[in-house]
Order: structure tokens, then sequence, then C-alpha cells
């Protein structure tokens, strides 16, 4: 082939090419819709299956401003903490997001508490649940066994209260005292500084409940509870006894011990130096109560002062469906001004 024709020929081709570059380019441009949707739905896959954390928006002022909020009936449960949450926001919000339809829901067999509470979440029977513990890792490695996260999304603050008799006379409590009542190394008041009185620590079971496990956990140090513990299958028989009887003692959360008339909150520290009240100063008495009650400390409780606190959390499930979407917008309604404000005026304090 002479010189001339093989130039002719890879003119010929180089034109061809480029005519190809330039079509293809034409192409995108005007499909670049789609190209654009499939490459944002691919960073949306990526992104979702990579998040470590719901989309919580904390921004918004009231309920009614809280967007996303998804229609249809949702099953949720848990902790028996939460039930004041439940019975005086939960009803506001139902009725400021109708369409938002919760329907608590209790364990088919065992207790009401935190861990059934996740259980339950684990076997598709709730879209979300209320702990008042934070989660563990063989639950973490439960949900990915089974495709999904399971994320804790806190929304308040809650303290332990220690429940004693009304004529108990002694100032308060350390965390290493009330460990050893409850392990069975301290059995008489008057190792304390009281009357001669054997002491009768109540509880309820370690299965039974999220602030039972948070005991044990943190207070207890993992270590098992004593022989002498009487086990109570609820708070409010607890508290019964511990009204009638001078020697008992009993733990809960604080907003089911700090009001009650028939028992005495006990200030509790780190040290015998250091003891914080739960409630408000001055102690309110049996004999002024119910005309007047005492109230959580609240400051105490929001800036760690008081040695036992806690915080309580949404636990939701990232599993991409209607689950996700109810527990993300359940969270995010408390976590609103509204929400906090009512979660203040239950007794619980807010996280921010």
């Amino acid at each position: 082939m002479s010189q001339k024709n093989e130039t002719a020929v890879l003119v010929l081709t180089l034109l061809i090419t480029l005519g190809l570059i330039g079509g293809a380019f034409w192409w995108l441009g005007r499909n670049s819709n789609i190209v654009g949707n499939f490459t944002n739905n691919q960073s949306r896959q990526v992104n979702s299956n990579n998040n470590q954390s719901p989309q919580v928006d904390s921004n918004n002022g009231n309920f009614n401003q809280v967007s996303n909020v998804p229609s249809g009936l949702f099953n949720y449960g848990g902790s028996t903490t939460w039930a004041p949450i439940r019975k005086d926001v939960d009803s506001i919000i139902q009725k400021e997001q109708p369409q938002f339809r919760l329907r608590y829901t209790d364990p088919t067999t065992g207790a009401p508490g935190s861990g059934s509470g996740i259980k339950m979440l684990l076997n598709n029977q709730l879209a979300f649940s209320q702990s008042s513990r934070s989660l563990k890792p063989e639950e973490q490695q439960q949900a990915e066994q089974l495709g999904f996260k399971l994320v804790e999304v806190p929304v308040a603050i809650d303290g332990i209260a220690i429940a004693v008799n009304p004529g108990l006379n002694i100032p308060g409590l350390t965390v290493a005292q009330i460990k050893d009542i409850y392990l069975g190394k301290i059995t008489n008041w008057q190792q304390l500084g009281g009357e001669n009185l054997p002491i009768i620590p109540y509880s309820r079971r370690i299965e039974e409940g999220g602030t039972i496990e948070f005991f044990a956990e943190n207070v207890l140090e993992k270590e098992k509870f004593g022989n002498n513990v009487q086990f109570i299958p609820t708070t409010t028989q607890a508290l019964r006894e511990v009204a009638k009887n001078p020697g008992g003692i009993y733990y809960a959360s604080a907003p089911e011990v700090v009001g009650q008339c028939g028992v005495k909150p006990l200030p509790i520290g780190r040290k015998t130096n250091e003891f914080v009240p739960p409630y408000q100063q001055p102690l309110v008495l049996p004999s002024e109560c119910p005309q007047k009650r005492n109230q959580l400390n609240s400051d105490a409780f929001q800036s760690g002062e008081y040695p036992i606190t806690r915080r309580l959390f949404v636990i939701v499930k990232q599993n991409n469906q209607s689950d996700q979407q109810a527990g993300e917008a359940y969270a995010n309604l408390l976590l609103t001004s509204q929400g906090q404000e009512l979660i203040a005026k239950t007794g619980f304090v807010r996280i921010k």
C-alpha cells in the first residue's frame, strides 16, 4: 500500500473514532438524569449499608413539625421504666400525629422489660423498642446474623433511687455500701450507723428488666445477688414491702421512688461525705404527703453529681423498611423541644 493510501486510512480511522467518542458524550448528555439517578441510588445504598446511626433530627420544636412520620399501626414495647412516658408523652404524640398509631405490646411469655423488648424486636414482633440500658454485644451480633443492625438513640436521663422505710434514721449510703448490702456482706443497719435492725433487701429478678441488669452490672459490678435478697415481681409490690418493713430497702428508677408517700428516698454518694439526694431539698415528710410530694433533683442527675445515673434509649432496627422509619420518627418526636419538656414533666431528665 502506498504512503498516500496509508495516510488516508489513518485519517479515516481517526475521524471514525472521534465520531464515536462525540456520539457517546452526546448520548450521556441527553441521558444524564438516568446516569445521575443510578449513581445516586448506588450511593444511597452504600451509605445505607455503612450507616452506623439512624437519621435522627432533633432540631424541631413541636411534634407537628417532625417530618417523615410514617402512617400505619406500629407495635412497640420494652422497659417498664418507660411507663410514664408511654402514658403522658405518647398519648400526645398520637393526638398530633394521628396517622402514626402506636400499640404497646407485652411479651407472649415472661415479664416485660428492656431485654424482652429487644428480644421481641429481634424476633420481628416490634417495630422498635424502649430500653433503660444499652444494647449488649450479643444482641448486636444476633441482629447482624439476621441481616440488620440495632442502634440505640438516647432520649432522656434517669437515675436509680434507693427506697427505705421512713422510720430508718441514717443520712445516706455510699454506692459501695449498697453493693455490700445486696451481696449479703452488710446485714444489719447498725453496721451503717442505724439501729440494731436486720436489713431486708428487695429486688426484681435480673431477667425481668433493664433496671435490674443495669444495677447488677454497674453497682454489683457483675457479682451475684446475695442469698439475703428477697425477689419481688413488681416495683409496686416491693415499695409496699419497704413501707411496712422497718428494715427494708429497694432500688428502682428515680421517678418510681422519689414521689412516693410510703417510703423515703435516700441520699447516696461515692463517698460518705458526698451524699446527694435524688430529691429537691428539703425532704417532704410522709405526714405532708400527698398534699406535697418530693420532686426529682434534675440538676444533680443532669450534671452527673448524683452517682447512679443512666440514659433511656429508643432501640431502632436499621433494616431500610417501615420499622426503621417508625423508630427514627419516634426518637425524633421525643427529641423535639415539646418532647423533652413532656419527658421532664413525667419525672425524667431531659437530655438536651
